[in-house]
C-alpha cells in the first residue's frame, strides 16, 4: 500500500472518532433546540417569522466564519465566568465548533416542523378540537404523528449538513475529517483531500441511511427497522467514543499548535517529536489561523507554536515603525509577558518574511529587480496573495511606501497561488521567503530598498501556564538559532515539490536528523 494511503488510514480512527462525536453532540442540541422552537413558531404566529428568519439569516454566514466568531465569544465568556467563579471555558476546538454546528442544523429542522404541522388538513384539527383533546394531546396524537415524515426529513437534511460543514472546524482547533482536507490542500497531498472527503462522505451516507430506517420504522410501526436505525447511530457513538485518543488518565499532555501551511506543519511535529522522546504525551492542533494560534497561545489553550516577529509586530502589537533588530526583540519579549503572560523563547534562526516574486523571466522581459521597478508598471499587472495578505499591515506598508497600484488583485490557497504565478495567471505574488518553492519555480524575489517590509523571524512562543516547565524548555532550547534559512527550505521543498514528495512528518525527522548532525559536529574538538 501507498505510504500516503497508509498514513490516511492509521489518522482515521482519532480524526473520524472525534468528527463523529462533533457532529452526534451538535446535531442532538439542534434538536433540543429547535423542536421547541419550531411549536412556539407553529402555535403563535407573531413568534413565526422571527424565529424562521433568524434561522434563515444564520444559515447565510459561511460556516467558517461562524466557527471563527465563536472563539472570540468564548474567550470573553471565559474571562467572565473565570471571574466570577474561577472557572475557565476552553475556547479552542470542540465548543466553538459545537455552537456553530448547533446553528447550522437549527433551520431544516424547524422550517420542516412548522411547514409539516401547518400543512395538516384543517378538518384533521377540527375534528381532533370536536372530540375535545387538548392542545397537548392533539400535538402528540395527531399533529406530530402525521408531521413525522417531513421533520424527519429535516432531521436527516440538518445530519448531513452538520457532518460536512464539521469539516470546516480544524481552523478554530477541533480535530475532524477536515484535518485531512485542510493539511493536504496546504502540502499539495491530493491522496489525503481525496480521503478526507470521500470518508466524510461516506459518514453523511451512512447517517443519512440510518436516520431513513427509523423514519420508515416509525411509518411502518416496525420496531426492528427503529432499532437497527437508532441502534447504529447509537453504537456509531459509542465506537467513536472508544476509539477516539484519550489521555486524561495517561498523564499530562503538551499541545502544541500549527497554522495552515507546510513550514507549520514541518515544525510542530519537529517540537512533538521532540516532547515525545522525553517520554510526554502530545497533541497538535493544527491548521489554526493566525490570529486564533496567538490567542490560543496567550490563553493556555495550546503550550508552544511558532510564530513570526512581524506578524506579532505590525499584527498583534500594531505597531508600524521598524526599530533595529535586537531592540525590535527585546521590546516584544516584554511586550509580550507583560500584556498576555506569554514567554518568547527565542529565535529558531532562519527569517521566514513576506516578499513580491515573480517568474524570472517575466521579470527579466519587464526590466524589474525590486518592488520600486515594479511599481512603474504595476497598473499593468495582476498581484496574488494567501487569504491574509491584502488585509495585512504589510500590504498597506507596501502601497503607502511604493505607491503600488495594480490591475486586479486575487486571493488563494497558498499552494494555489504559487501555482497562479508559474502558470502566468497572475504576474506578481506575495511569496514566502523560506519557501523551497522559490528556486524550485525559478522565481525571483523583488528587492525591498525602502524597507517597507518588517523581519519575519521565526520565534518559539511558551504560554504563560508553562514558561517556567523545565522539560519544555529542555526539548525547544536546543532549536533556537539552530534552523538555517537553507535547512528550512529543503525541508519546506520536501514537502512542497511536485516529484518524490514527503509528508511532512518525513521533512521533520530528515531536519530532526540535519540538526542532530550539526550538533555532533560542533560538539567534535
Amino acid at each position: 500500500m501507498d505510504e500516503r494511503w497508509a498514513a490516511a488510514w492509521r489518522l482515521l480512527p482519532s480524526y473520524l472518532g472525534a468528527h463523529v462525536l462533533l457532529a452526534a453532540a451538535a446535531l442532538a442540541l439542534g434538536l433540543v433546540i429547535s423542536l421547541p422552537l419550531a411549536v412556539v413558531a407553529v402555535r403563535s404566529p407573531a413568534w413565526r417569522w422571527p424565529i424562521l428568519g433568524v434561522a434563515s439569516l444564520i444559515q447565510t454566514i459561511p460556516s467558517l466564519a461562524l466557527l471563527a466568531l465563536f472563539y472570540p465569544l468564548l474567550l470573553a465568556v471565559s474571562a467572565v465566568t473565570e471571574q466570577l467563579w474561577q472557572w475557565r471555558i476552553s475556547a479552542l476546538g470542540f465548543l466553538p465548533s459545537l455552537f456553530a454546528l448547533t446553528l447550522y442544523s437549527v433551520l431544516p429542522i424547524v422550517r420542516n416542523t412548522v411547514t409539516a404541522v401547518l400543512g395538516i388538513d384543517r378538518d384533521v384539527i377540527e375534528a381532533a378540537d370536536g372530540v375535545g383533546m387538548t392542545t397537548t394531546q392533539r400535538w402528540w396524537r395527531v399533529e406530530l404523528p402525521l408531521a413525522a415524515p417531513m421533520i424527519m426529513a429535516g432531521v436527516r437534511t440538518a445530519a448531513v449538513w452538520v457532518i460536512g460543514a464539521a469539516t470546516l472546524s480544524t481552523p478554530v482547533g477541533q480535530t475532524s475529517l477536515g484535518n485531512y482536507i485542510f493539511s493536504g490542500l496546504q502540502v499539495e497531498d491530493w491522496v489525503s483531500v481525496l480521503f478526507g472527503c470521500a470518508a466524510a462522505a461516506g459518514l453523511a451516507l451512512v447517517v443519512d441511511q440510518a436516520l431513513a430506517l427509523l423514519e420508515s420504522g416509525g411509518h411502518r410501526r416496525s420496531a426492528a427497522r427503529i432499532g437497527v436505525g437508532g441502534g447504529g447511530l447509537l453504537l456509531g457513538v459509542l465506537v467513536a467514543a472508544w476509539v477516539r485518543p484519550s489521555t486524561s488518565s495517561q498523564g499530562e499532555v503538551y499541545v502544541i499548535g500549527a497554522k495552515s501551511f507546510s513550514e507549520q506543519y514541518i515544525l510542530s511535529t519537529l517540537i512533538a517529536d521532540r516532547l515525545r522522546e522525553r517520554g510526554v504525551l502530545v497533541s497538535a492542533r493544527e491548521g489554526l489561523g493566525s490570529s486564533i494560534a496567538f490567542r490560543a497561545v496567550a490563553e493556555g489553550d495550546i503550550d508552544a507554536y511558532v510564530d513570526y516577529s512581524g506578524t506579532i509586530w505590525a499584527n498583534v502589537m500594531q505597531r508600524t515603525d521598524a526599530p533595529p533588530h535586537d531592540q525590535l526583540m527585546q521590546e516584544m519579549t516584554a511586550w509580550l509577558r507583560e500584556h498576555h503572560g506569554v514567554e518568547l523563547l527565542g529565535e529558531l534562526g532562519f527569517e521566514n518574511a513576506y516578499a513580491l516574486a515573480m517568474r524570472r523571466d517575466r521579470a527579466e522581459r519587464l526590466g524589474i529587480r525590486t518592488i520600486a521597478d515594479l511599481a512603474r508598471v504595476a497598473s499593468g499587472l495582476r498581484i496574488g496573495g494567501d487569504y491574509e495578505f491584502f488585509v495585512r499591515p504589510e500590504w498597506a506598508a507596501l502601497r503607502a511606501v511604493y505607491g503600488l497600484e495594480f490591475a486586479g488583485e486575487q486571493q488563494f490557497q497558498s499552494t494555489f497561488m504559487y501555482k497562479a504565478v508559474a502558470d502566468g495567471d497572475v504576474d506578481v505574488i506575495s511569496a514566502f521567503s523560506s519557501d523551497g518553492r522559490i528556486a524550485a519555480l525559478d522565481l525571483v524575489v523583488l528587492g525591498d530598498p525602502s524597507q517597507a517590509i518588517p523581519r519575519y523571524d521565526a520565534i518559539l512562543l511558551v504560554s504563560g501556564r508553562r514558561r517556567e516547565d523545565a522539560l519544555l524548555r529542555a526539548a525547544l532550547m536546543p532549536l533556537v538559532h539552530a534552523i538555517s534559512i537553507e535547512l528550512m527550505r529543503e525541508a519546506n521543498l520536501r514537502v512542497d515539490r511536485d516529484q518524490d514528495k514527503q509528508s511532512p512528518a518525513a521533512a521533520a525527522t530528515w531536519l530532526a536528523e540535519q540538526l542532530e548532525a550539526r550538533s555532533i559536529v560542533a560538539q567534535d574538538p
